[in-house]
This record gives C-alpha cells, sequence and structure tokens, in this order.
C-alpha cells in the first residue's frame, strides 16, 4: 500500500536497489545459502518510483518502519480506503464468526488484536494466500472485522504473528473445546499431512517423509475433527522426522486432554498396522479405518464375500449406491478377537477400474512386443504375459496371462472397512464417509487457504500463522456444510454451491463510494447471489440495510481518522 505524497528516494549507499525499473528496495540484512556458499541480501520494498519525477518515490508502510520521521516533510499517513469494497463473502464470515462465538473467543485470547486475528483468516479464505505481506491490500478492499475498520500494515501483521504467544494459542484451542458436548460418543476423524518449509530458523523443521519435494525439511501437521458437526476440533505441529503412526498416540492423548472420553478414531488405510490396532484396544478405543485392499488376507475376506451379495437389494445401500456386507471374524490370526469386516462392491468402480486396467495391459502388451526378436531378461515383466523364446532364448513371442488377468479384473470394485465395534455395513461406511470431510479440508487448508508452505522466519510465527489458518478452515468449513445441508435438501443451481465458486461470486455484491464521500450498494443482488446466500442461511432482502448499517460504520471510521 503506497502513500499518495512523494518523497526523496533515500540516500543510503549499497543499501539501496530498484526493483523491476520501479519498486524501491532497501537491504535489511543478510543471509547465508550453506548450498551456494554466499550470502544473499534480504530486502523489503519502501517506495515504488515516481514515473514523472527523478529521485521520488511514493512511501509504503515499511518506510516508516527502517526509516526515522526526524528532517522528512510530513505527509498523511492513513491509508486511503479503496472507493469500491466487497461485502458479500465478509458478511458470510461474519454469521459464521457470531454463530461459533470466535468473535467472543479471539477478543478474550487478543484483545485489541482480535479484529486483526479474524481479519488474517477471513485474508486466507478470500485471497487463498497466506503471506502477511499481501495482506494491506486485501484489507485496502475490503471491509474489517478491526475497531473502526482500520486497516494495519503488513509489519502490524508481522509484529503480531511474532508476538502471539503460547498461552495465546494454547488458550484459544481450549475455550473452542469447551464448547463441545464431552459426554456423547463422537468419532474423531484423523489425518495428517507434511508441509514443506523454506524457512530458516525452525526447529520443528526436520527432513523427513515428504509427500513433495523430498529435498525440503518439513513440519506434520495433522487435525482433529467431530464428524457429527464436521467442524475441525484441534490441530498438531510436530517434527518432520516424525512418522505419523508414532503420533497417534499423542493425538489420542491430546484428544483425552480436550476433555473428549468417549471418542472413537476414523483412520485412513495409512494407519492400518497390527500396532496401531492393539494399541488403540488397549486404550478402549473403537475405530473405524479402512484397510489397504492389496493386502492378501483382505483380498480373502472379498473372496469370503464375493458373489453372495453384489446383486441382492438386501445388501444394497442407496445413498452410495453400493452393496454392503459385514462379516464378524479374526483379523489376524494371532487376533484374540473378533471384527467387523465390511465388504463393498461398486459396480461403477468396477467399471472404471476394470477399463483402466485393460488400458494399462493394452499399453504393456504394445511395449512388451517390441521385445520380439531380442534377447533379455524378462523376468520383472512376467506378472501379466508369458514370453515363449526359441532355443536361443530370443523373444519369439509375448502371449497374455488371461487366467490371470481375468483374476485381477475380478478384485476390483471391492473395499473394505473394519470396525472394532458391531456396526452396519451401512452405519461403518457412513461415519467412514464422513473422513472425505476431513480429506476436503486438508486440499482447502493447503490449496485453497495457502497453506502447502512455510515461509515465516521464526518458530513463532509458524505457529502463530498456524492457528489463524485453523480457524479459516472452521470458517471455510462451515461454509462448506452450509452448502452441503443445501444440496441434501435439494436446492438448485448446485454448480454454484462449492466454496471457491461461491466466494468468487459473493466477492461480486460491492459497496461504491459515491461523490458525496458515502458508500452505497452498488447493484441488487442477483439471483445466483440469492441462491448462495439463502444456503448460507442469509436473507437476501436484508443485504441492503446491512449495506447501509456497514455504511455509516465507515463514515464514522473515516470521521475518527481525520
Amino acid at each position: 500500500m503506497y502513500f499518495e505524497t512523494r518523497i526523496d528516494i533515500p540516500d543510503v549507499p549499497g543499501k539501496i536497489t530498484i526493483s523491476r525499473k520501479i519498486y524501491v528496495q532497501y537491504e535489511i540484512g543478510r543471509r547465508y545459502n550453506p548450498e551456494k556458499k554466499y550470502n544473499i541480501p534480504i530486502r523489503v520494498t519502501i517506495g515504488k518510483l515516481c514515473a514523472d519525477e527523478t529521485g521520488k518515490m511514493f512511501p509504503t508502510e515499511k518506510y516508516l518502519a527502517y526509516f526515522p520521521m526526524d528532517g522528512v516533510p510530513e505527509f498523511d499517513t492513513r491509508p486511503k480506503r479503496s472507493c469500491c469494497l466487497k461485502l458479500g463473502t465478509y458478511l458470510a464470515v461474519k454469521k459464521i464468526i457470531k454463530e461459533y462465538g470466535l468473535d467472543v473467543i479471539s477478543k478474550t485470547i487478543f484483545n485489541g488484536d482480535a479484529g486483526l486475528f479474524l481479519d488474517l483468516a477471513c485474508y486466507s479464505i478470500v485471497e487463498e494466500k497466506n503471506a502477511g505481506q499481501y495482506y494491506p491490500d486485501y484489507a485496502y478492499g475490503h471491509p474489517l472485522f478491526t475497531a473502526n475498520h482500520r486497516m494495519y500494515s503488513d509489519a502490524k501483521v508481522s509484529l503480531f504473528l511474532k508476538n502471539m504467544t503460547d498461552d495465546q494459542r494454547i488458550g484459544f484451542l481450549n475455550l473452542w473445546n469447551d464448547g463441545r458436548d464431552k459426554d456423547i460418543q463422537i468419532y474423531v476423524t484423523y489425518d495428517s499431512t507434511n508441509k514443506n518449509c523454506q524457512a530458516g530458523d525452525i526447529d520443528l523443521a526436520e527432513y523427513g517423509h515428504a509427500k513433495d519435494d523430498k529435498n525440503c525439511p518439513i513440519i506434520n501437521y495433522s487435525i482433529g475433527y467431530d464428524h457429527t458437526n464436521r467442524v475441525p476440533l484441534f490441530y498438531e505441529e510436530y517434527p518432520g522426522s516424525i512418522v505419523d503412526v508414532s503420533q497417534l498416540d499423542n493425538m489420542i492423548h491430546k484428544t483425552e486432554g480436550y476433555g473428549y472420553h468417549n471418542i472413537g478414531f476414523i483412520l485412513d488405510r495409512g494407519y492400518f498396522s497390527k500396532g496401531n490396532l492393539r494399541h488403540m484396544d488397549e486404550k478402549g478405543i473403537p475405530f473405524i479405518i479402512m484397510a489397504k485392499g492389496t493386502a492378501s488376507f483382505i483380498q480373502g475376506f472379498v473372496k469370503c464375500a464375493a458373489g453372495t451379495f453384489e446383486t441382492d437389494r438386501k445388501w444394497w445401500i442407496k445413498k452410495y449406491h453400493v452393496y454392503g456386507k459385514t462379516l464378524k471374524m479374526l483379523l489376524f490370526r494371532t487376533d484374540e478377537q473378533d471384527r467387523y469386516i465390511h465388504v463393498y462392491y461398486n459396480r461403477m468402480r468396477a467399471a472404471s477400474e476394470q477399463e483402466k486396467f485393460e488400458t494399462q495391459i493394452d499399453q504393456m502388451e504394445k511395449q512388451y512386443n517390441k521385445l520380439v526378436g531380442e534377447k533379455r531378461n524378462t523376468e520383472e515383466l512376467e506378472k501379466y504375459f508369458r514370453f515363449e523364446r526359441d532355443k536361443d532364448g530370443v523373444i519369439v513371442a509375448v502371449i497374455p496371462k488371461n487366467a490371470v488377468i481375468e483374476k485381477e479384473k475380478s478384485r476390483m470394485g471391492y473395499f473394505v472397512i473394519v470396525t472394532s465395534k458391531k456396526m452396519s455395513a451401512k452405519t461403518a461406511l457412513h461415519l467412514y464417509k464422513s473422513r472425505d470431510e476431513s480429506e476436503k479440508l486438508f486440499r482447502a487448508d493447503k490449496s485453497y487457504l495457502g497453506n502447502d508452505v512455510f515461509r515465516n522466519a521464526s518458530d513463532e510465527a509458524i505457529e502463530a500463522k498456524s492457528l489463524v489458518e485453523f480457524v479459516a478452515l472452521i470458517i471455510r468449513n462451515r461454509i462448506f456444510t452450509y452448502f452441503d445441508e443445501a444440496i441434501e435438501q435439494g436446492i438448485k443451481k448446485q454448480n454454484y454451491l462449492t466454496v471457491p465458486a461461491a466466494i468468487k461470486e459473493l466477492e461480486k455484491i460491492e459497496l461504491v463510494r459515491q461523490s458525496d464521500g458515502r458508500y452505497r450498494l452498488d447493484h441488487a443482488v442477483t439471483a445466483t447471489q440469492k441462491v448462495i446466500l439463502n444456503a448460507l442461511g442469509i436473507t437476501p432482502s436484508t443485504i441492503p440495510n446491512k449495506a447501509q448499517k456497514l455504511s455509516q460504520e465507515l463514515e464514522i471510521a473515516d470521521k475518527m481518522a481525520v
């Protein structure tokens, strides 16, 4: 954000550079790069060149942070608010903040900075990024939750994140979980992911089992959800070298620490192991887990059920368009108690998997036929094909192993869920499907919230930003569940009821500042926007009144700033 007053470019030899022929940057330090073996300058943008006046620039708020005001001509340091403010998403987020009491929790924890905390969460949702230096651009064009809609600089954002304490982070999560019903049976859907770290001196960043760039240190990141409300409950960060399965035990203790004692876990196939299941048995924690379909003993369960339920309407689960049957038997030979093995068959899934498999077989046969006339070892290629050779060992023909291929195809379309408690195949699938929301949240967290890579320069800032993004995740998921409920009720125009599409549409609801200095609604709410607002529980006819009230708030705020 640039001020309108022109000032001289600072005369600091060796510290001032011009980037992209327009941006004035000031060197604030250097960082040694051990790979390249030289120091890399750290620069901040302090101004933008005046196109029509040499030696002059329009300063940014960073200029005020690094240069004293003594001897500098006085100028208006109040950034100008945009003449066009995007209203729609702000109103939706404000409703959810009130609904969940996030404003009260934030005020209790952060006092005067509560508004900035909520604005940062909203910024992450709207802009799909989390870089603090771009927050002033968002604040310039949106209503804010800060007192009097005050716009803060990126320097203030950086200071706020850096100064956030452990007590504040822990206190926020404690207050958030205090409002939950601790007595009912809940299943916590648990998953984890990791995030590459491009930061400098971060204690949590270690080389581990990275899913993306193997050469980057990572921070593991996991979130627990209450599937009943589909609400994020808490999150955990831990060093990158700790594998997910060992962290599960810590997550159990953390869950109990928040007061959830009557709990179960819904887990992905990555946690399927004899040790994990035994540990949850010892803790008395029920579980629902997707089994690894490639394991031979799992295929044994499929074989036991195959041919007994795939076309019988008695086993039809209408909501998910699958057939499901439950078997009660030992999961492992060394088990002391039976498990409930739920075997499912999906005809569409079978057809899709078989078609893909046939295509792969065709491609393999085409490639293997190129080996005809050659003399080479094909042992690793003989799973689905037989290579006939002449007396000299030269390949003369490639023959598909039809029996093996057909057996492989017969396994397709099946999947297995294992539960420790007795329940129907329908109930088990419904509970596990709730876990899909957790996967969508991880995609949202990493893709839509710009949280796939940490770029902060300290442990404090990373932990603070994680809390901001966790709150953004709470809000974003509530928007998702509003839409999910609306779709279940048969609402029309479902193609607009995705979070990214809805936000894009809501951002078109705008306040425009007219010649008298007052903001007014730019145009009536469109039919598509009405569908979205109704799905969010906001009556479209109330938008003009909400816009007028906000306009009055902005008018008062601008007068107070004079």
